[in-house]
């Protein structure tokens, strides 16, 4: 429903582009714009293969369009240019958003030739060194703005791809404080969540969450080494929980159970697959990790587990710096480091209870001041029409 308080589409189509929609920062924000295109009195198109948010997307007001962008296979990226291409035309399309490398190139192509504005979002820290690699990466730079989601990934938008910087648009991905609140949250979806994960009513260890997809770069093997280092008490004080989708890493997961059985964790590591209720595993965990080895562009965990008022341990590189203060919603460790996770595991046990709270607290007082979902929406949309309009008036004088 078009809400006139919010910047005005007037009946403009705006087509995202991403490979699905199953789990992510970038799909979740996806979700979000739909719904911020349609209370904006535009059209909120999606293409993708689709995925685990298609409800969601529905929910927002967005109309999916199933096109192969989920590869990197080059004869399909040639031939989805000419598929978007039709979308655009039969959508009238006014302009494209493009959140991933791969679809962003069919989609690059596509907006030129139909003369479509083209924008991007700089979600991730792209790792590359070759010449090639670079190339790949450097699509993500070549909107007419560049939507970067924090300060860290826009300085390293500017340093890597030395473009101007006024094309850079610096925008924080936002939170849902309505979704993300403890408030709203009641105790049977915390009971259910509790029993799928066995933790029991009696059990009076400190419940310590990794949430995130299993990948390496997320650190779940640091935190397995880290939990390890712990003096045998200690040990027994703490039950790591490991949530998130193997996406088919089978060989990674058995690494991380054979680490398990080599630390003496048996019993003390959970790994529990994919989780659809992250308000409530928020919730039920008394401290979250974030132990990523590389930096991360954002770090959506860090914000999303602060506004549910739960402290927070996260490496000190990338966007976390900006989503943790060190010492006040959580403590930020040296990337990499066993023992520095193992010495933050450590305080965050013998912390005191009410010291802990004080942090969660103090998160949620951060990310309402600094990452309200809506903050990132409005500014969005007005990326949007400032790229409207110059197309319109670039329009009218030819």
């Amino acid at each position: 429903m078009t809400d006139p308080a919010w910047p005005q589409l007037d009946g403009k189509t705006i087509l995202q582009i991403i490979p699905d929609l199953d789990a992510g920062g970038a799909e979740r924000t996806t979700i979000e714009m739909a719904d911020a295109i349609t209370r904006a009195g535009g059209r909120a198109v999606v293409a993708s293969v689709g995925g685990r948010l298609e409800t969601a997307l529905g929910r927002a007001g967005g109309k999916l369009i199933r096109l192969p962008l989920a590869t990197k296979n080059p004869l399909t990226l040639w031939q989805n240019v000419s598929r978007l291409r039709e979308v655009i035309e039969a959508e009238r399309v006014k302009l494209v958003h493009a959140r991933s490398r791969a679809p962003a190139w069919s989609a690059y192509w596509a907006s030129k030739q139909t003369g479509t504005p083209f924008i991007t979002t700089y979600h991730g820290a792209y790792s590359g060194t070759s010449g090639l690699k670079r190339t790949y990466n450097s699509i993500m730079a070549r909107g007419d703005f560049v939507i970067a989601n924090s300060q860290w990934t826009a300085q390293h938008v500017a340093e890597v791809h030395a473009i101007p910087e006024k094309k850079i648009i610096t925008i924080p991905r936002g939170v849902d404080l309505n979704l993300f609140d403890p408030g709203q949250l009641k105790g049977e979806r915390l009971s259910e969540l509790a029993q799928r994960w066995n933790i029991q009513d009696e059990d009076d260890r400190l419940v310590v969450l990794l949430a995130g997809r299993l990948t390496a770069w997320k650190g779940h093997m640091l935190a397995v080494e880290a939990f390890g280092r712990l003096a045998m008490d200690e040990k027994d004080g703490i039950h790591l929980i490991l949530a998130g989708d193997p996406q088919g890493r089978q060989n990674y997961v058995d690494r991380i159970e054979q680490a398990i059985v080599d630390n003496g964790l048996g019993g003390a590591v959970s790994i529990v697959g994919h989780c659809e209720d992250m308000p409530a595993a928020y919730r039920l965990a008394d401290v979250v990790l974030a132990p990523s080895q590389r930096p991360e562009a954002f770090g959506r965990v860090a914000a999303e587990a602060s506004a549910m008022e739960r402290p927070v341990i996260v490496s000190d590189h990338g966007g976390q710096r900006e989503t943790v203060i060190d010492g006040e919603t959580g403590i930020r460790v040296t990337p990499g480091s066993i023992e520095s996770l193992a010495g933050a595991l450590r305080t965050m046990l013998h912390m005191p209870s009410v010291t802990r709270q004080a942090m969660g607290q103090a998160g949620r007082a951060f990310v309402e001041e600094h990452f309200g979902i809506e903050k990132l929406q409005r500014a969005t949309l007005n990326v949007y029409l400032a790229r409207l309009s110059n197309a319109e008036a670039t329009a009218s004088i030819s």
